[in-house]
Formats: C-alpha cells, structure tokens, sequence
C-alpha cells in the first residue's frame, strides 16, 4: 500500500504525461494545418488548357498597278488606243480548281497537251516568216524570234502566244513565240522555226536539226491587250488576247446568268455566237490558273485595245 507521498509522487507523474500528450496533440495539429495550406489549389488543376488558335491562309489580291504600267499598243490606223481597266486574283485552290503541275505530273486540263516544266523531244525546220504573222492572227511581230508549232501540240491555238525555249544538241539555244501553225508533214514535237530563229541554232543549209523544247515565262514589261475580230457586233463577236505572257487556259465573258466560258477556235479567237456578253467584262485564266477581270473594253471591230495587266512570271 502506498504512502501518502508514494502517491502525490504518482498524480504528479501522470499530470506531466497528460500535460506533454496535449501539447504533442496541438503541435501535431498545428503541422497538418501548415501541411494543408502549402498544398495545391484542386481547383486551380481543373481548368481547362487555353485553346490553340488554328493557323489561316490568307489569299493575295493583285491589282492592275501592281503588274505593269500601261503600254500604248498601235492600232492598224497607227494611233493610240484606249486603255482597259482590269484586276488580277489568284483564286484559292477549291476542289475543282487545276492546281500548278510539279514537274514530271500528268497531264492538267488547264494545261491542256502543253505543260510546265516539261521537256518535250522533236525536230527543227525553218520556213521563210514574212511580216511574222500566221495562223494565230496576231498581225506582223515586232521580232522574228518566233515559231510555228505542229497541228498536234498547237492544239486547236492553244499553243498560240506560247514562248518556248528551244535547245539544240550542240549547245546553243533561242527562245521563240508561237505564232503560227505548222500542218502535215509537220510531227508531233516538232517546230517550224523563222529562218532567223534557225539560224541562231544552225547553219540554215543543214535544214533540220534534233531539239529539245520547253514552256518558258518569260520577264516583260508589256501588257495584254484585247481585240474584236472584224464584223463584231452585240448580236455575234469573237475576242481575241494578244501578248500574254503564259499561254491561255480559257477566256470567259460576263452575262447576265454569271460568267460564260466562250469556244475557242483554230485561228485563235473566242467566239459568242449569239453575241451574249459581246462588249462587257473579259476573263482570262493562263495555264497556271491566274485569271485576269479585264473591263472597259468596247465592241470596236479589228482594234488592238491594251489593258493595265499581265500574267504573272513562272
């Protein structure tokens, strides 16, 4: 049995142990309480990742000032003649657009037979050129660089206003304008050179020589110009462009239904037959699909009117 101090000694024991039991519970309290603020916000994880915009593609506008300075072209009267206004886009590619050819491609219904950066394999002639006019009724050529291209490629004219770079196996090479055609025996591949073209590359007395040939687009500082073949009227017309820098696809006029694409013939104009469109707005798209909108220009019969525009170089 214990003694009176034996167990005064023993309460002031367990006192000390009860005492150091609620400090080591609020020190531990006092821990979990720092614990927790230090940790992160939940709320702050659960947002959302800010969104990523999507990249765009923006299509550029060129209009006629950009592409030349007007250039006064001559009438048969020899004065100059009025100046179109006109306006250039480069149409986004849609899913039934003709998009630009990369070399060794098929064939692209823009194109047509001739393409862009192809080599074509075939021979050269000569013939005497004249004045320098032909089967594309462009009238006499200001040089005669030019050429006359066989009936297969020249394709119905769509080789006509063409520049073609002509090699020939000893080095040497020119490059010519089509302006011309030239019917059997004439070859697939083959080009009529002018006997000055000619003889850039040979000896005319050789008489013909192996090429090789290729579509050029080449750097000037002329513009299109526009001109109604003669007996044109509101009531039948047919249009002609004359010195495009890369041949021409197609040229369209604008109707009251919208835009109507006009055939094209063998001597190279574009005919409406029922004179639907004759004298309004002009499309032309070139084989590499750059359209040009060409207005202010008149129905006025066998007259070589310039615009303010030029397709781009290639």
């Amino acid at each position: 049995m214990n003694t009176p101090r034996q167990a005064a000694r023993q309460r002031r024991q367990r006192r000390r142990l009860m005492l150091g039991g609620t400090s080591a519970l609020i020190a531990a309290g006092v821990l979990v309480y720092l614990v927790m603020a230090l940790l992160p916000d939940r709320n702050a994880d659960a947002e959302p990742a800010a969104a990523t915009p999507l990249a765009t593609t923006q299509v550029k506008t060129t209009t006629a000032g950009e592409t030349g300075t007007p250039t006064a072209t001559a009438s048969p009267t020899g004065s100059p003649t009025p100046t179109g206004a006109a306006t250039s886009t480069s149409a986004r590619p849609s899913p039934t657009d003709t998009l630009r050819p990369q070399r060794g491609s098929a064939t692209t219904s823009q194109a047509g037979r001739l393409q862009p950066h192809t080599t074509y394999q075939g021979v050269a002639t000569a013939y005497e050129a004249a004045d320098g006019d032909g089967a594309c009724l462009f009238g006499p050529s200001p040089d005669l660089m030019i050429a006359a291209m066989n009936t297969t490629d020249y394709e119905t004219s769509k080789a006509c206003g063409a520049y073609v770079l002509v090699r020939a196996a000893n080095g040497k090479s020119i490059t010519v304008r089509i302006t011309n055609e030239c019917p059997l025996p004439c070859a697939p591949g083959q080009l009529d050179l002018s006997q000055q073209a000619f003889a850039k590359l040979a000896d005319l007395k050789v008489g013909r020589i192996p090429i090789t040939w290729s579509l050029v687009s080449p750097s000037t500082s002329d513009t299109i110009s526009i001109r109604y073949k003669t007996g044109s009227s509101p009531y039948w017309c047919a249009i002609q462009a004359i010195g495009h820098r890369n041949p021409l696809a197609t040229l369209e006029i604008r109707t009251a239904g919208g835009w109507r694409r006009l055939p094209r013939t063998s001597y190279n104009y574009f005919v409406s037959a029922d004179g639907g469109g004759c004298g309004s707005a002009i499309r032309l798209t070139d084989i590499y699909g750059e359209r040009l909108t060409i207005t202010g220009i008149a129905v006025r019969p066998n007259l070589v009117q310039p615009t303010r525009v030029q397709f781009a170089r290639h």
